[in-house]
């Protein structure tokens, strides 16, 4: 129930230890019958069931407590939660109401209007339809395409507008970022000429890349000649000192 505290039991047998609120008014907030909250009182139920506490879950907070133990009449209100879960990804396609299936020709006629952008699996995603009755609306080829009329499918309550926003902010993602590169751009850089003769000219005079050895060799030769010219310099310093 949407009005039951999480754990009831376990809250129950918090607020019967912690609180000297009655049995009636522990019952009505763990949705219990009295009766079972006294049995919880004397230790003859929930015997292995840890107290949950309200106030540290956020079902309940200590000046609500406090008002319901001043007022043996009054009755504890469950807390409104401060973060929303979001709801889980559904698995497969949409179920869409017997009701509202007839509206879907419209919805998608609507969408492929106003958001041309769409893929067909956004689409798919959106109305629950199938990719065959997307092509046919689109290629005006459906069977009722002369009696169709462009609806959205937020007002039809075939999906909600949150829903039709983050497919829409996705196509216009996708389609700032392309992955392939235009044809017309590809066309305009230069391109080397590998076959022409002066491109294998310029090739032949390039030097070759060395190899390993040659290049330890050549890092050696550079070391021993600053070695060298630091030498000179320290023996400079030193007749200048004479």
């Amino acid at each position: 129930m949407a009005n039951t505290p999480l754990m009831p039991k376990a809250t129950a047998v918090w607020l019967v230890d912690n609180t000297s609120l009655s049995f009636d008014q522990i019952a009505a907030f763990c949705n219990l019958h009295p009766l079972e909250v006294k049995a919880i009182a004397d230790g003859e139920a929930a015997q292995g069931i840890k107290g949950l506490d309200p106030i540290q879950t956020g079902q309940l907070t200590r000046e609500e407590i406090e008002r319901a133990q001043k007022s043996p009449s009054a009755t504890l209100k469950l807390s409104v939660p401060k973060t929303r879960v979001p709801e889980a990804k559904r698995k497969g396609p949409r179920y869409t109401p017997v009701s509202r299936r007839q509206d879907r020709p419209n919805a998608i006629m609507w969408l492929v209007r106003n958001h041309p952008e769409l893929k067909d699996a956004q689409i798919m995603r959106l109305v629950g339809t199938t990719k065959p009755t997307i092509e046919a609306i689109r290629e005006r080829t459906h069977w009722n395409a002369a009696n169709l009329t462009p609806s959205d499918p937020v007002t039809l309550g075939l999906c909600s507008q949150l829903e039709l926003d983050l497919e829409v902010e996705k196509a216009a993602r996708l389609a700032l970022s392309p992955v392939e590169q235009p044809e017309e751009v590809a066309t305009l850089l230069p391109v080397e000429d590998t076959t022409s003769e002066e491109a294998m000219a310029a090739a032949s005079t390039k030097p070759a890349p060395k190899q390993p050895a040659e290049q330890e060799y050549a890092a050696a030769a550079v070391f021993a000649k600053l070695a060298s010219l630091k030498k000179d310099k320290s023996d400079e310093d030193e007749g200048e000192g004479e």
